[in-house]
C-alpha cells in the first residue's frame, strides 16, 4: 500500500466527501493493503450514495468474496450487472457476469 497515495486520497475525501474517484481509489488501495474492513466502508458508501458509479461494483464484490461473504458478493455483482446493462457498458457487464458465474 502506498502511504502517500492513501494520505492524498484521504485528504481529497476530507475536502470533498462526494469525490467518487478519490473514495474508490482509497477503497482499492486499502483493500490491496489488507485493510479490508475500512475498504468495505468506502465501497459501501459508494454503493449507497453513488449508485451509478459502476467501477465500485466489481471491486466491492471481489472484496466481499475475499472476506467469505459470497451471498453479499452475489447481490453486489448482480446490482452492478443491472447498472452496467442500463448504462450500455458491455465490457464492465461481462466482467461482472464472469465474477458472478465464478461464485456458482
Amino acid at each position: 500500500m502506498d502511504k502517500e497515495r492513501v494520505k492524498f486520497l484521504r485528504d481529497s475525501i476530507d475536502a470533498n466527501p462526494g469525490d467518487t474517484f478519490a473514495r474508490y481509489g482509497l477503497a482499492v488501495e486499502l483493500a490491496r493493503g489488507g485493510q479490508r474492513d475500512e475498504a468495505w466502508e468506502h465501497f459501501r458508501y459508494l454503493l449507497e450514495h453513488h449508485r451509478d458509479y459502476a467501477p465500485a461494483y466489481y471491486q466491492a464484490g471481489m472484496l466481499l468474496v475475499d472476506q467469505g461473504r459470497s451471498e453479499e458478493a452475489r447481490k453486489v455483482l448482480s446490482q452492478g450487472i443491472e447498472l452496467t446493462r442500463r448504462l450500455g457498458q458491455k465490457h464492465a457487464e461481462s466482467e461482472l457476469m464472469a465474477a458472478l458465474e465464478a461464485l456458482d
